[in-house]
C-alpha cells in the first residue's frame, strides 16, 4: 500500500485496485479511515473534492463509498444484516454457525405457515388443526394464544410433530424475510372451492414462491354449494402450481375446515412434502438459536417474546439476545400456558426476561453470560442506528441496471405489476416477457395484480430488489412513504408504450433522462356542490402538500385514476377565489368540464419536474 497525493492534495493510503475494503451498513468516513489507516479529515477533503459533502462520522450509504473507494483504488464490499451479525458475533467470541457431525443430527418437525386470501377460511383452519390436537378433557383447551403451535399427527405408523407458525398473512411473512429471518419450510395455501383463485391467492402465492419455500393447497369449503375443487387445480396451474393428479409435484388436499374433513389428509401432505424435499435435520446438543415470532409488553410479566427454536435446546435460566433486546429466560411456556424447563429444535415457546421487546423475525440466540448478551444487543442497536441514519438505500431502478449487470451484482430484473382492470395487467406482463434481450439478462415478474400498490407490494420488492410498475394506479399513502424510505424504484404509467420502452431501454442500457410527475398536493373531497353555471364543485379537505390553482390534476377512486389530464380551473376558500390552498384546510375546486366525481374520491394534483439521476 503506498500514500501519495489525491484530489485535493492530500496524502492519502491508495489501494492497487483489487484491494477489498469490508464495511457495514451506515458505517462513517471514521470507518473507512480505520480500514486503510488514514485520517479521516482527508477523507472528508477527498469527497469534498468529489463533490460530496459529509462530516467524519456522519454515516453513508454504498453509492458514496463506492464513489470514494474507487478514487482511492480500493473495492468496497457492503456487508450484508447477516455477515455483520456474523462478524459482530465473531468479535464475541461466538460461533455463527456450526459445522455438524453428521451423528449429532436429528429429525426435526417442519415449520408450517398458512397464507391465502381474506375469507378463505385461514384462520378456521388453523384452529380446526389445533382444536383437533387438544387433549380431551383437557380444561378450558387452548389457554393463550403465544402465535405458534404444535400439533401431533400419526404418520406411516410413527407420531410426529408439525409446528405453525400462526402469522396474519404474507405480509407478515415478507415483513421476517425482510430481515433475513428464513422461519417457513413450508407453506399451505388456503384456496376456497366456491371461490377460486382471487388476488390475495396470487399475492400470496407469489411471496411463497419468492422465498422459494414447497407449497401444499388446501381446498377449502368442499362441502358449501357450488364448490368446485377441479377449478382450483385448474385455476392454479397457470401460475406453476399443477396437481400430482395432473402429473405435477403439488399436492392438492381438499378439506372443510368447519366440520374436519380431511385435516388429517392435509397433515399428511405436509410432512410427505417435507420429507421429499426438504432436509429437516437440526443439532438440539447446542446452544439454542432462533427467531422472535411475535413480543409485546405484558402489565404484569415484562416484555413476553414467542420464539421458535431452530436449533439447539432453550433451558430456563440460559442468557439470550434477541436483536436488541437481552436478558435472562425467567419463565419458559408452550402454546397451552403449560410450564417448561427446555424445548429444543422447531418447538415455539414464549419467554419471559427481555429487556426490551424484540422486532418479529429478530434473530436470538444463547450466550454464555449476561454480560455478553448485554454487549451484543448494545453492539447491535448501535449498528441499526448507524443504519437508520444512513441516506435513503439506493435500491435498484430502471437507470442503473445495465451499469449492476456490469458490475456482477444482478444478473435479473425484478418486476412487480399492479394494474386498474386484469386485462391491462396480463397485455403489460405479455409484452414485457417478449421484450428481446441478451441472453445472460433475465427479465422476472415476481408478482402482479389490480387495484392501488400497497405497501404489501413495496415489502415484496425490498426483499426481493425489484421494481414496481403500476399502470392506472397510485400508491397508498402507507406505500408511499414506505417506498420512500427503502429507495425503492415506483413508476406509474398511462400508457403500456411508455413502460414497454421504458424497460427495454433499462435493459439495454440506454435509458434516456426524463421528467416525472411528482404529488404537489392530494384532497379528498367531502362533498358535491351542483352549479348549473359551473357544473360539479368538489368541496375538500387537503390531505397533504398545496393545492393550486391551475395545477394538472387526477381523479383517484379506490387507487383507481378515474380522470387524468385535468386542471384546477377554479380554486376558493369560502367565497374568495384563491391561488393555494395548504394542508388541513378546505376549498372549493372546480374542474371544468370533468363532472364524475364521488364523495371519497381523491384529487390529486401534480408537478412535472426533471427526474434527478443517481
Amino acid at each position: 500500500m503506498r500514500t501519495a497525493p489525491t484530489l485535493g492534495g492530500v496524502s492519502v493510503p491508495r489501494g492497487d485496485g483489487s484491494t477489498i475494503i469490508r464495511l457495514r451498513r451506515g458505517a462513517s468516513i471514521t470507518d473507512f479511515a480505520d480500514k486503510i489507516d488514514a485520517s479521516p479529515g482527508n477523507l472528508v477533503t477527498v469527497l469534498f473534492h468529489l463533490g460530496e459533502m459529509a462530516t467524519a462520522t456522519e454515516s453513508l450509504d454504498e453509492a458514496t463509498f463506492q464513489v470514494l473507494g474507487e478514487e482511492l483504488g480500493y473495492r468496497i464490499e457492503m456487508v450484508s444484516p447477516e455477515d455483520e451479525d456474523r462478524e459482530l458475533l465473531e468479535g464475541f467470541d461466538i460461533e455463527f454457525e456450526y459445522d455438524e457431525d453428521e451423528e449429532d443430527l436429528e429429525i426435526r418437525p417442519p415449520v408450517v405457515t398458512v397464507m391465502g386470501h381474506v375469507d378463505h377460511g385461514k384462520t378456521k383452519l388453523l384452529d380446526s388443526i389445533r382444536n383437533a390436537n387438544v387433549v380431551a378433557g383437557e380444561a378450558g383447551g387452548i389457554t393463550q394464544h403465544i402465535g405458534a403451535y404444535q400439533v401431533w399427527t400419526e404418520h406411516e405408523g410413527y407420531e410426529r410433530a408439525i409446528t405453525f407458525i400462526d402469522t396474519p398473512g404474507h405480509e407478515a411473512f415478507t415483513a421476517m424475510r425482510a430481515r433475513g429471518a428464513q422461519v417457513t419450510d413450508l407453506a399451505i395455501l388456503v384456496v376456497a372451492a366456491d371461490d377460486g383463485v382471487m388476488p390475495q391467492t396470487v399475492e400470496a402465492l407469489n411471496h411463497a414462491q419468492a422465498a422459494g419455500v414447497p407449497i401444499v393447497v388446501a381446498v377449502n369449503k368442499i362441502d358449501k354449494e357450488g364448490a368446485n375443487p377441479a377449478k382450483v387445480r385448474q385455476q392454479l396451474t397457470e401460475f406453476g402450481l399443477v396437481a400430482e393428479e395432473y402429473g405435477g409435484d403439488t399436492m392438492f388436499v381438499d378439506v372443510s375446515a368447519r366440520n374436519n374433513i380431511g385435516i388429517d389428509n392435509l397433515l399428511d401432505a405436509v410432512l410427505l412434502t417435507a420429507d421429499a424435499g426438504l432436509d429437516l435435520r437440526a443439532n438440539p446438543e447446542r446452544d439454542a438459536r432462533g427467531v422472535a415470532i411475535e413480543a409485546r409488553l405484558d402489565k404484569g410479566r415484562g416484555a413476553v417474546a414467542t420464539v421458535l427454536i431452530q436449533a439447539g435446546t432453550l433451558r430456563v435460566g440460559d442468557a439470550i439476545v434477541a436483536g436488541t433486546a437481552y436478558g435472562r429466560v425467567r419463565a419458559m411456556t408452550d402454546e397451552n400456558g403449560v410450564a417448561l424447563a427446555e424445548a429444543g429444535p422447531s418447538r415455539p415457546v414464549q419467554v419471559q426476561g427481555l429487556s426490551t421487546v424484540p422486532r418479529a423475525g429478530d434473530t436470538f440466540l444463547v450466550t454464555e453470560e449476561d454480560r455478553t448478551a448485554r454487549q451484543v444487543a448494545e453492539k447491535r442497536e448501535a449498528a441499526e442506528r448507524n443504519a437508520q441514519l444512513a441516506k435513503a438505500r439506493k435500491r435498484i431502478s430502471l437507470e442503473d441496471f445495465m451499469g449492476q449487470i456490469e458490475a456482477g451484482k444482478v444478473d435479473s430484473l425484478n418486476l412487480i405489476i399492479k394494474g386498474d382492470v386484469s386485462g391491462a395487467v396480463e397485455a403489460l406482463e405479455e409484452s414485457l416477457l417478449k421484450i428481446d434481450v441478451d441472453e445472460s439478462v433475465q427479465l422476472r415478474i415476481i408478482h402482479r395484480g389490480v387495484g392501488a400498490v400497497t405497501e404489501s407490494d413495496v415489502n415484496l420488492a425490498t426483499v426481493d430488489n425489484a421494481i414496481i410498475i403500476g399502470f392506472n394506479v397510485r400508491p397508498d399513502p402507507k406505500a408511499r412513504e414506505r417506498a420512500a424510505r427503502e429507495g425503492i424504484d415506483v413508476r406509474f404509467y398511462s400508457v403500456i408504450y411508455s413502460a414497454l420502452e421504458d424497460v427495454e431501454n433499462s435493459l439495454k442500457g440506454m435509458l434516456k433522462p426524463e421528467f416525472e410527475d411528482v404529488q404537489s398536493g392530494l384532497a379528498e373531497i367531502r362533498e358535491i356542490f351542483r352549479s348549473s353555471k359551473f357544473g360539479n364543485i368538489a368541496g375538500v379537505l387537503v390531505r397533504s402538500g398545496v393545492i393550486t390553482r391551475n395545477a394538472k390534476a387526477r381523479v383517484i377512486r379506490n387507487g383507481v385514476v378515474v380522470g387524468d389530464n385535468l386542471a384546477i380551473e377554479s380554486l376558493r376558500r369560502f367565497k374568495d377565489d384563491v391561488t393555494e390552498v395548504r394542508t388541513d384546510f378546505e376549498a372549493g375546486i372546480g374542474l371544468g368540464r370533468f363532472n364524475d366525481i364521488q364523495i371519497g374520491d381523491e384529487i390529486e394534483t401534480i408537478e412535472t419536474k426533471e427526474k434527478v439521476r443517481v
